[in-house]
């Protein structure tokens, strides 16, 4: 088996992992009191996490990784599916589908506002991520997809604001993205700087 493979097949293993995870605990009953509640925070925090590993490929890459590449693209969409299921089992089991209380949410709350809007940035890149749409939009889906990164701070913003008490954790997951969004900008500069103009044009 070739190492681009492998990478995919153990990219594609983590990202349904969570499911198995999940399934085990609800037969065992290990959902808590509040199955539902459990199973959003659940479906949340994994959607943060994938998101984060996405997120993380393109440094590891630059500090030689470079096998790691063909991941990056599993665990954005991994990040957008659970996101898709956080959202659907809101509106389902928490909502009833009654999308009058979810605007209402939307409009009155401004966490259910701000990860809204992170699923609905996921959900675009999710859907413009094939090779058709990166030859339609051409150079358009490079700046396009880095929209991933506005959409990890409002995910970790999202998580933050939803935490009424002990912060420990959503602050950990906003220093990820904090620190993921620092080595991208760092290395633009670094890639803008007049040494690597000078390399490039040699």
């Amino acid at each position: 088996m070739k190492r681009p493979t492998q990478v995919r097949a153990i990219a594609w293993a983590a990202a349904f992992a969570p499911a198995l995870l999940l399934g085990w605990r609800a037969l065992d009953d290990g959902l808590g009191a509040n199955p539902v509640e459990e199973m959003t925070h659940f479906t949340g925090i994994w959607a943060l996490r994938m998101l984060v590993a996405c997120l993380s490929v393109t440094p590891l890459r630059r500090l030689g990784l470079v096998l790691l590449a063909p991941a990056r693209r599993i665990l954005g969409l991994a990040a957008c599916g659970w996101a898709t299921v956080h959202i659907s089992i809101y509106l389902a089991l928490d909502l009833g589908f009654d999308f009058g209380f979810v605007l209402e949410d939307i409009v009155e709350r401004p966490y259910i506002t701000v990860g809204f809007s992170a699923w609905l940035v996921l959900m675009t890149l999710a859907l413009t991520s094939t090779r058709g749409w990166q030859r339609r939009l051409g150079r358009r889906w490079v700046r396009l997809h880095r929209a991933v990164y506005p959409a990890a701070i409002l995910a970790a913003l999202h998580f933050i604001w939803l935490v009424k008490a002990d912060l420990r954790e959503p602050a950990f997951y906003a220093g990820m993205v904090a620190v993921l969004l620092g080595a991208r900008v760092v290395a633009q500069l670094r890639a803008r700087s007049p040494r690597a103009a000078a390399q490039t044009a040699t």
